[in-house]
């Protein structure tokens, strides 16, 4: 049994999450890696603001790679986990939802679970926050009686259920 920590960011006006990746090692050369992966694949383009929640992990060289991307990095008040309260609750929801139910292997397992379930959160999971949308986008569908036959669709080994009309 050993830790292994994800490294992933949040778009705070759509809550659309993204996985940068799953070490059992984040150090300062790891992080930093990740960091120069997002600036070629050019994933930071259109970032505007990093916030740091002052991680030992996130060191110089990090934040230079971000920085010269165009990205401010704003830092997170000393012991002020409310600073930085949309990742923690996001964090909370992925271990009472999905992780706290399984029994993860690896870094390859963990990955994959988290990819699935990310599959399901960001398109169909609707959040308070955003007036019940999704973070991908879609508005709330409305309630009431289908007209068509409910079908269902199990993601993670029928941890997470998907229900949509059948055509």
């Amino acid at each position: 049994m050993r830790t292994l920590y994800l490294l992933f960011w949040i778009e705070q006006g759509s809550r659309r999450v993204h996985l940068a990746g799953v070490t059992a090692n984040p150090d300062c050369p790891s992080v930093s890696q990740q960091a120069r992966h997002l600036a070629i694949a050019e994933r930071l383009e259109n970032v505007r603001f990093l916030i740091d929640d002052r991680e030992t992990k996130f060191c110089g060289s990090f934040e230079t790679t971000i920085r010269s991307e165009g990205v401010r990095v704003i830092e997170t008040p000393l012991q002020a986990p409310q600073a930085n309260a949309v990742a923690e609750r996001w964090v909370r929801t992925v271990r009472t939802d999905c992780l706290d139910h399984l029994l993860i292997v690896g870094r390859r397992h963990l990955e994959q679970v988290l990819r699935a379930y990310l599959k399901h959160d960001n398109p169909e999971r609707p959040h308070r926050s955003l007036a019940l949308a999704t973070p991908a986008g879609r508005p709330p569908t409305a309630r009431g009686s289908p007209s068509a036959q409910v079908c269902r669709r199990d993601l993670l080994g029928g941890l997470i259920h998907q229900y949509y009309a059948a055509a």
